[in-house]
């Protein structure tokens, strides 16, 4: 096949010819992505800590019971654990809006501040609700600020420029988002996770994200939890060295990524975010309802029908991401730093992700 024969070829190392071969917009040969709907081959199954999640716990974070769950290992990757849409119906609406409506307010940071006043930032939803809500098919038509967000961080807030984080660039982790987190990594076997950061990354069919490893979280024993809503994408799992050439793999909408020991610092990245492959404007997960009640204590939330008209126009050309880790372990502290304040900023969006016009590549840290 193609994509394994540029593995073999000199100049570049093999995960750059990868990227580069599936970020192509005329790629068509996809016969070597793994699709874990299909498992087999490298694919294995993964048991899961059932135990450690109840029912009623995984309903209040909207997921079905984890003995209903299907996760999938890959052979050469371990600690890599994927797990498909184990979303209750309905309950993704509640994080994408979450991710459009809430997560992007102040004092959250978002790309957007570093060449906004803060004034022009601090409602994004509404300030382009109606523009998303009108919005045609032409290319032309001018893009709304939630059309223009590239990332969003939450909790300690990642320095682009020093490549880590510190104790005084914090602001409040969601709570919902928190439980979310550490239902899903208790099922995983990791127990008493806390979510402490989070980088949401906004997709549309132009954008990619480059080749990078997580390393800045000062405890590699907790994992990363990679959560993903709307189109699909191409996702490529490296090893330790570029030179290693990565694994293919769709991720679809309400897919989890969970990357861990040996995993965890591999280096991967999105070449490429696909249309789903229902052949659809939206994937049919998408389209199912919330059930009218909600357990005592559920962190989801109904949406209305207003809100969620403008999510699925934005979802229509669009990807969020979501990866929460874990940056200190347990009583665990910073280092002191001297001549820094610990608010850093991002790169811009063009090297942050990737658009059909950019000619250059940058390695970024999400």
């Amino acid at each position: 096949m193609a994509a394994a024969a540029l593995t073999r070829e000199g100049g570049e190392d093999a995960f750059r010819r990868l990227f580069r071969f599936y970020r192509q917009r005329d790629a068509s040969d996809l016969r070597g992505v793994v699709d874990f709907s299909a498992p087999g081959g490298q694919v294995f199954r993964s048991q899961l800590s059932v135990s450690s999640v109840s029912d009623q716990d995984a309903c209040r974070a909207g997921l079905r019971p984890v003995s209903q769950w299907k996760a999938y290992g890959l052979s050469e990757y371990p600690g890599f654990i994927f797990i498909p849409n184990p979303f209750l119906p309905g309950c993704q609406r509640h994080w994408v809006k979450q991710c459009l409506k809430l997560y992007p307010e102040k004092p959250n940071v978002c790309n957007l501040d570093l060449h906004m006043a803060p004034e022009k930032t601090t409602d994004l939803w509404g300030q382009s609700k109606e523009q998303l809500r009108r919005k045609g098919s032409s290319k032309w038509e001018p893009r709304s600020l939630l059309e223009k967000l590239r990332w969003v961080t939450l909790g300690y807030h990642y320095n682009w420029d020093t490549k880590k984080y510190s104790a005084n660039h914090h602001t409040p982790f969601p709570s919902d988002l928190a439980f979310l987190s550490e239902q899903v990594a208790a099922a995983c076997g990791f127990r008493g996770f806390q979510a402490q950061a989070g980088i949401l990354n906004y997709y549309h069919f132009d954008s990619s994200l480059g080749i990078h490893v997580d390393e800045s979280e000062l405890d590699h024993s907790r994992p990363l939890l990679s959560f993903s809503f709307g189109q699909s994408s191409i996702f490529l799992l490296g090893g330790l060295k570029r030179e290693e050439a990565p694994t293919a793999m769709f991720m679809h909408s309400g897919d989890i990524m969970v990357m861990s020991g040996f995993s965890r610092l591999l280096y991967h990245a999105v070449p490429r975010v696909l249309p789903n492959p229902e052949g659809t404007a939206l994937p049919s997960c998408l389209h199912q309802a919330l059930s009218s009640e909600l357990p005592a204590g559920s962190v989801i939330e109904h949406s209305s029908d207003e809100d969620w008209q403008v999510c699925a126009k934005y979802l229509q050309s669009s990807r969020i991401n979501m990866t929460i880790r874990q940056v200190l372990a347990e009583g665990q502290k910073f280092p002191e730093e001297s001549g820094t304040n610990g608010k850093g900023q991002a790169p811009s969006e063009g090297s942050h992700h990737e658009n059909s016009k950019a000619k250059r590549h940058k390695p970024n840290t999400v």
